[in-house]
């Protein structure tokens, strides 16, 4: 199996920062894409940032500037460097990873268990 673990949530006050950290563990293979998702509450699941496996990123465009997404590959970790937070980010955040396990043939997408964000304003 592979697990995520998420940490880095929690409360900070508008204008704020917070990094979030979601490392990846067990029989792994090979890492491909990794991102960050949120859902606030009465919404539906966004994709806020992803990294590919060569360094590549993307970002919702609420977030550009702001945010910056980065990996460990020797760590199998995912970051979410967040600043200049407002209140419009505050919900519960996702680690996504696409990866293969060893033995098999295909990559399979992973999710964390999620970590609040909570912005003050």
């Amino acid at each position: 199996q592979v697990q995520l673990v998420e940490s880095g949530g929690g409360l900070v006050q508008a204008g704020g920062s917070l990094r979030l950290s979601c490392a990846a563990s067990g029989s792994l293979f090979s890492i491909n894409d990794m991102g960050w998702y949120r859902q606030a509450p009465g919404n539906q699941r966004e994709l806020v940032a992803a990294i590919t496996s060569s360094g590549s990123t993307d970002y919702v465009d609420s977030v550009k500037g702001r945010f910056t997404i980065s990996r460990d590959n020797t760590k199998s970790t995912v970051y979410l460097q967040m600043s200049s937070l407002k209140p419009e980010d505050t919900g519960v955040y996702y680690c996504n990873v696409k990866a293969r396990r060893i033995g098999t043939l295909r990559a399979y997408t992973y999710w964390g268990q999620g970590t609040q964000v909570t912005v003050s304003s």
